[in-house]
C-alpha cells in the first residue's frame, strides 16, 4: 500500500516535505486578499495613497467652484459694511468646508480600517540556505519556495513544479485556478505576485519584485488625480453665466437710478446688495447637505464615500462597467449542474456552506432517492483533495481549503446528503495519480470492506469520455459529449466522473484509468450573487446600461452577461486579443468583453467616456486599479476587494453587495433633484427681486427696497428654507427614469423657463401689492418688503416633493422661523429701525399673507401644468448599444 500523499509530499527537486508549513500559513486565503496584502508592506511593496494633510484638504475644499462663489458673496457683503450678513455667509464656508473635510478623513479611516491585515511571509532560499522573511523583502535573485495556501510574493520563473495550481483572479479575473509547470509557456511557467497557491508546491526563481512586477505595473496605469465630476462641471459653468448676468442687470439698476437723481453712493450699495441677493449663496450649503446626508445613507448600508461628489456622480451615471469574479459572481466554484445517465439535477444553495438542496424534476432528493447521483458525487467527494471548514470568526460563511473546483464538488456532495468522512472511513484511499496537463485527470484507489478496490477518477471531458478509458458504449459516449459541450457553451467548466470496482490488483497502477464506467457530469462555474440580477435590472429601468468586462472565458462571460441581463445570448461577444488586433469593430457596440488586461479595461472605460457617456466602475481586482481611477466613478467591493481596487475607487462597499450601487444611484439622482429645485426657488427668488428693483421706479416707486430690506429678504428666503431644500427625500419614479444627459446644463430640461416664470408671477404679486398700497396711502415699501420675502417662502413650501406630508420637517420649521422672521422686521422696532420698515395694519398684515399663499399655488399648478421635460429611454429600452434616443419624455419634476 503506498503512502496517502503519493505525489504531494514532495516538489521534485526541492527537498522540502509538505508536513514543514510556511512560517505564515494562509490557507484559503484568496488571490484578491493576497494582493491586498502584498501592497501594503515593505521596501518592495507598492506605493500606498498617502495621508492628505488636513491643511491640503481644507484648501481643496476651498477651491471648489461653488466655494468661490460664496467668497464672492462674502466680499460684496462686507463692501456694503453688512457685517452680519457677511458673517452668515462665511459661518455658510465654515460648515461646508468642515463637512467635506471630516467625511473625506472618515473615510479613509474606514478604508484603512478595512486593509488592517498583517504582512506575509515568504519561505527564501538565499545563500544556499532556507529561511523565513517578510514578503516585501523578496529581491529577484532568490528562489522561493511555495506550499499550498501560500501567496505569492513576486514575479518569478518556475524551475520545478508538483501538481502546483494558482489562484490569478485578482490579476486576470479568470475565477478557475490556472495549472503551473517549469518550462511552461508564460503563463504557465511563471507565477506573478499577489496571486496564490491553491494545490501542490513549487519552486520559484524570482525574477521582478515591487513595481517592476506584474502589480507594479497595473499601479503604473493608474496615475492622475480624478477630474471634476458632472455636477461640479455643470454647475461651474452654470456659475460663470450667472455672474455675468447679474453684473449687466445690476449695473443696469445702478445706471437707472442715477439717472433719476438718485445718491451715488445709496445707488452703489443698493447695486451691490441686489447682487449679493441675486447670487444663490446658499448652494454650496445645499449641495454639501445633499450630498452629506447620501453620504450617511450609504454609510447605513455598507457603503464608503471616501469623496462626498461621489454620491452626486453616480446619479448621473449613463454606464456601469463591471467586473465578474467577485463582483458580480461570488468569487469562488459552485457544482451547479449535475448530469447522468438518467437524469440531471440542480444544486442550489450559497457559499461553500455544506446547507443545501439538490433538486431534479421539481423536488428536492437525497442521496437515498437518487442513487444515480449519490454514485456520482461519491466517487467526486473521494477523488478530492480539498476540505471545508466554517470561518474562523464564527460567522456563518465557509471557506475552502484547496482547489476551489474540488471544494464546490465538495459541497455538492454534503448538499445531497453525503458524508465525507463516513465515505472516506468506509473506503480508504490507498492510492492515487495526481492530476497532471499531459492526462488531464484525477485517480484516487480506495480499499472497499470486502477488500476489494474502488477506482474513482475526475477530470476533462476530453480525455476521460474515450473508448480507451470507458467501458460504455459509443451511444452513451456521444450523449455525454454532446451535453457537455452545451453546458460548456453555458459558461460552465464540465467535469467527468467515472469509477470502476477491480478485485485486488497486481497489475502496474498505469491501468487502473481504462476499463471505467462513466457515472455523469459535473457543470462548475463561479455563480452570479443573488444580489447581481436585480441590481442590474433596476439599473436597465434607470436607463443606464451595464457592460462587462472580464479576464475570464468569452463562453463564460457571455453565459454571466445572459443570466444576469446584460446581454442577450445573440449579442456579440468581443476580447481582448480582437481589441490588441484592431478588429473589435467600435468600443462601444457591444456590452460583453471577455479577456480583457488591466490595459484593455482602461481603453474601454475610455471609449465609453469619449462617447460621452458618464461611466462608474466596478471591481475588486488589481486588474481593475487602473479603471477604477480612470472611470467617473470607481465602485470597489470592501471584503473581497484588493488594496489597489479600494485605494483607486471613490465609494468602496464594505458588505460587497451590488445591491448597494443601486440605492447609491437613488442617492445620487436625489441630490441633483434638490440641486435643481433649489436653483428653481432660490434663482426665481433672485430674479424677483432684480424685477422689482427695475420695474419699481416706471410705477411711481424710486427705490422700491433699501439695501439693508434686499439683504434681510435675501438672508431669510436663502438661509435655512434654500438649505433645507437639500433634504428633500427621492421623489417617486426616480429609478424608473433615463439619467440625464452628461452635456445638459444644470438648468436644462426646462427649468429656464420656469425661473423665468415663477421670478415674474413672484414680482408681479410683489409689485401689484406696493402699488395697490401706494395708491391707498399705506406704507408701500413695507408692503414690498413683507410680500416680497413671504410669497419666495411660499414657493419653497411649493418645491417639496411630497406636499401635505411630514417629510423633511426641517423645511417645515425653516419657513416657520423664516416667515416670522419676515414679519417682525415689519413689526419689533429694533428690527424696524435697522430695516427702514413701518408697521403695518392686521388688515394689511391678512392681504399681504394671503398674497404670499399665492405663491405656494402657483408652484404647485405650474409644476403639474409644465413639467420638466425627462431625457429619452437609454439604449437598454431597445435600440444599439452605446445609443440613446434623444425623443424627450413628459414626467413628474422634482417639485
Amino acid at each position: 500500500m503506498s503512502d496517502r500523499s503519493v505525489g504531494r509530499s514532495r516538489g521534485p527537486g526541492d527537498g522540502h516535505s509538505r508536513a514543514a508549513p510556511p512560517t505564515d500559513p494562509v490557507e484559503g486565503l484568496s488571490s484578491a486578499e493576497a494582493a491586498r496584502r502584498l501592497t501594503r508592506h515593505g521596501p518592495n511593496a507598492l506605493p500606498q495613497e498617502p495621508r492628505t494633510p488636513v491643511l491640503r484638504r481644507v484648501l481643496q475644499q476651498l477651491r471648489d467652484p461653488l466655494i468661490l462663489v460664496l467668497l464672492v458673496a462674502a466680499v460684496l457683503t462686507i463692501a456694503t459694511g453688512d457685517l452680519s450678513d457677511a458673517a452668515v455667509i462665511l459661518f455658510v464656508i465654515v460648515v461646508n468646508t468642515t463637512v467635506g473635510v471630516v467625511q473625506e478623513v472618515r473615510a479613509e479611516q474606514a478604508v484603512r480600517a478595512l486593509s488592517a491585515l498583517s504582512a506575509p511571509t515568504a519561505r527564501v532560499v538565499r545563500d544556499g540556505s532556507e529561511r523565513s522573511l517578510p514578503a516585501a523583502e523578496v529581491v529577484p535573485g532568490d528562489v522561493v519556495l511555495l506550499a499550498e495556501g501560500d501567496i505569492v510574493p513576486a514575479d518569478g520563473d518556475i524551475s520545478s513544479a508538483a501538481a502546483l495550481l494558482t489562484d490569478e483572479s485578482s490579476l486576470t479575473g479568470e475565477s478557475v485556478p490556472v495549472e503551473k509547470a517549469s518550462g511552461g509557456d508564460a503563463s504557465h511557467g511563471t507565477v506573478s505576485a499577489g496571486t496564490v497557491v491553491v494545490h501542490g508546491r513549487g519552486r520559484v526563481a524570482v525574477t521582478a519584485t515591487g513595481a517592476h512586477s506584474a502589480l507594479g505595473r497595473i499601479a503604473a496605469l493608474m496615475g492622475g488625480a480624478p477630474g471634476p465630476t458632472p455636477l461640479q462641471r455643470r454647475l461651474a459653468h452654470f456659475g460663470r453665466v450667472l455672474a455675468a448676468v447679474i453684473v449687466a442687470l445690476c449695473a443696469l439698476v445702478l445706471a437707472l437710478g442715477l439717472v433719476r437723481g438718485q445718491p451715488v453712493e445709496l445707488m452703489i450699495v443698493a447695486a451691490i446688495s441686489l447682487a449679493v441677493a441675486a447670487v444663490p449663496e446658499s448652494l454650496p450649503a445645499v449641495v454639501t447637505l445633499a450630498l452629506a446626508l447620501g453620504a450617511r445613507r450609504m454609510a447605513d448600508r455598507h457603503a464608503i464615500v471616501r469623496r462626498l461628489p461621489a454620491v452626486e456622480t453616480l446619479g448621473s451615471v449613463t454606464v456601469i462597467a463591471t467586473d465578474k469574479t467577485g463582483t458580480l459572481t461570488e468569487g469562488r466554484m459552485a457544482a451547479e449542474r449535475l448530469w447522468t445517465p438518467r437524469g440531471e439535477a440542480t444544486v442550489r444553495g450559497t457559499g461553500y456552506e455544506p446547507r443545501g438542496v439538490v433538486v431534479r424534476e421539481g423536488r428536492a432528493v437525497t442521496a437515498d432517492d437518487a442513487p444515480d447521483l449519490a454514485a456520482l458525487l461519491g466517487v467526486a467527494v473521494l477523488c478530492n483533495d480539498a476540505a471545508l471548514e466554517p470561518a474562523p470568526d464564527g460567522s456563518a460563511e465557509w471557506r475552502a481549503l484547496g482547489d476551489p473546483t474540488e471544494a464546490a464538488l465538495l459541497v455538492a456532495g454534503a448538499r445531497l446528503g453525503l458524508d465525507r468522512a463516513a465515505l472516506e472511513r468506509a473506503l480508504p484511499r490507498v492510492e492515487e495519480m495526481p492530476f497532471d496537463s499531459g492526462r488531464k485527470r484525477m485517480t484516487t484507489v480506495h480499499r472497499r470492506p470486502d477488500g476489494a478496490l474502488r477506482v474513482a477518477c475526475k477530470g476533462a471531458p476530453e480525455s476521460l469520455l474515450r473508448p480507451q478509458v470507458l467501458v460504455d458504449g459509443p451511444d452513451l459516449l456521444a450523449r455525454a459529449v454532446d451535453r457537455a459541450e452545451a453546458l460548456a457553451r453555458d459558461g460552465y467548466r464540465v467535469l467527468a466522473v467515472a469509477s470502476a470496482d477491480l478485485e485486488e490488483a497486481s497489475e502496474p497502477s498505469g491501468t487502473w484509468e481504462s476499463g471505467l464506467s462513466l457515472l455523469g457530469l459535473v457543470g462548475i462555474l463561479d455563480p452570479p450573487r443573488s444580489a447581481s440580477e436585480p441590481a442590474i435590472a433596476a439599473c436597465v429601468r434607470a436607463g443606464i446600461v451595464p457592460v462587462l468586462i472580464t479576464g475570464d472565458h468569452p463562453l463564460t462571460a457571455r453565459a454571466v452577461a445572459e443570466r444576469l441581463g446584460i446581454a442577450s445570448r445573440e449579442e456579440a461577444v468581443t476580447t481582448g486579443q480582437r481589441i490588441r488586433e484592431g478588429t473589435a469593430g467600435e468600443m462601444t457596440g457591444v456590452r460583453v468583453y471577455a479577456r480583457t488586461t488591466p490595459e484593455q479595461k482602461l481603453d474601454i472605460v475610455e471609449a465609453w467616456r469619449g462617447a460621452g457617456e458618464v461611466v462608474a466602475m466596478t471591481g475588486d481586482g488589481v486588474n481593475d486599479g487602473p479603471a477604477l481611477r480612470r472611470a467617473d466613478i470607481g465602485v470597489a467591493m470592501g471584503r473581497r476587494g484588493t488594496e489597489v481596487a479600494r485605494q483607486a475607487a471613490d465609494l468602496v462597499l464594505a458588505d460587497d453587495n451590488p445591491a448597494t450601487i443601486v440605492s447609491a444611484v437613488e442617492e445620487g439622482r436625489r441630490v441633483y433633484a434638490n440641486v435643481r429645485r433649489f436653483l428653481l426657488y432660490g434663482l426665481a427668488g433672485g430674479m424677483a427681486e432684480i424685477l422689482v428693483m427695475l420695474l419699481g421706479p416706471f410705477l411711481g416707486m424710486p427705490l422700491p427696497l433699501l439695501p439693508a430690506q434686499i439683504l434681510w429678504i435675501n438672508l431669510l428666503t436663502h438661509g435655512l428654507p434654500g438649505v433645507a431644500l437639500g433634504a428633500e427625500p427621492v421623489a417617486p419614479e426616480t429609478m424608473r427614469r433615463p439619467p440625464r444627459p452628461p452635456d445638459e446644463s444644470v438648468l436644462g430640461a426646462g427649468l429656464w423657463p420656469r425661473v423665468l416664470f415663477m421670478g415674474a408671477f413672484v414680482a408681479a404679486v410683489t409689485l401689484v401689492a406696493g402699488v395697490w398700497a401706494r395708491e391707498t396711502g399705506r406704507p408701500w415699501q413695507s408692503m414690498i418688503f413683507l410680500v416680497l420675502g413671504a410669497t419666495q417662502l411660499g414657493v419653497a413650501l411649493g418645491s417639496r416633493v411630497r406636499p401635505g406630508s411630514l417629510a423633511n420637517p426641517f423645511l417645515l420649521v425653516a419657513v416657520g422661523v423664516a416667515l416670522g422672521l419676515q414679519v417682525a422686521g415689519v413689526y419689533v422696532p429694533p428690527l424696524r429701525d435697522l430695516l427702514g420698515t413701518e408697521p403695518l395694519s392686521l388688515g394689511d398684515l391678512a392681504i399681504a399673507c394671503v398674497l404670499s399663499g399665492l405663491g405656494y399655488v402657483v408652484m404647485r399648478v405650474q409644476a403639474r401644468l409644465w413639467p420638466e421635460r425627462q431625457p429619452g429611454a437609454a439604449s437598454v429600452a431597445g435600440g444599439a448599444p452605446g445609443r440613446r434616443s434623444s425623443r424627450p419624455t413628459r414626467t413628474e419634476p422634482p417639485g
